[in-house]
């Protein structure tokens, strides 16, 4: 990939996929060491590690299932990062145990995006259903815990599911994170869109949202287009 980065996965308790490289090429952090820079929602540090080829900045990452902080771990050491990204076993609810709340300059989330009802079919296997399902974090929590942490124009990234964009938009709004950019994600151009990429501001403005140009995965045959294969394999 792009990062030149190795990573630790397993497809029995969490791979990375594609809505956490888009997350760690949408987000912008300052290139300098003075920024604080969170993820959580962390899984397997992927995008911790990723966020860490774009600043100088300390990482600090968050993530709740004890399997995947190993993993974090190994894969920090793996690419000797233990100075710049740290990893913390932790729930996000009460991550300002951990981190200073009105500290942060940029956050990062690739949350669970399915809500649990009665209905819902969650995954059978419980690391995935964590990750996916909001069995430990819901939306409106997730966006209290951001705007909390966050520093006054602060800004905050996160990837979510476009049937949910309302509800977003109404949860960011709540806690005063102002909604600034967004782009929509489509697996391919007849396709409906399947993620969102989302950028708000802390106590920002309410005027100035802009809907970025969509961004199409493959093409008609099955290929990447070429901005999403730079953001996975580099320039080639």
């Amino acid at each position: 990939m792009q990062y030149d980065l190795e990573i630790i996965q397993s497809p029995s308790v969490f791979s990375f996929s594609l809505d956490a490289v888009l997350l760690g090429d949408f987000a912008k952090v300052p290139k300098h060491n003075r920024a604080r820079v969170v993820d959580l929602c962390s899984g397997n540090g992927a995008v911790a590690l990723m966020l860490s080829q774009k600043t100088k900045s300390k990482i600090i990452a968050l993530e709740l299932q004890d399997r995947l902080v190993d993993m974090a771990q190994r894969s920090i050491q793996l690419n000797q990062l233990e100075d710049q990204v740290e990893m913390i076993h932790g729930d996000v609810n009460e991550a300002t145990t951990h981190i200073k709340k009105d500290s942060v300059d940029v956050l990062t989330c690739n949350p669970p995006y399915f809500i649990v009802s009665d209905a819902s079919r969650k995954n059978p296997n419980e690391h995935l259903a964590i990750a996916r399902h909001e069995l430990h974090l819901t939306l409106r929590e997730l966006m209290t815990v951001s705007a909390g942490l966050l520093k006054t124009k602060g800004k905050a990234y996160f990837v979510h599911r476009p049937e949910r964009f309302l509800e977003i938009m109404d949860e960011m709004r709540a806690v005063d994170l102002a909604p600034k950019r967004i782009r929509f994600v489509y697996p391919k151009p007849d396709k409906e869109a399947n993620m969102i990429l989302i950028e708000g501001i802390k106590q920002g403005k309410e005027t100035g949202l802009k809907i970025l140009p969509p961004l199409y995965v493959f093409d008609d045959n099955g290929e990447y287009f070429p901005e999403v294969r730079r953001m996975i394999y580099g320039d080639e």
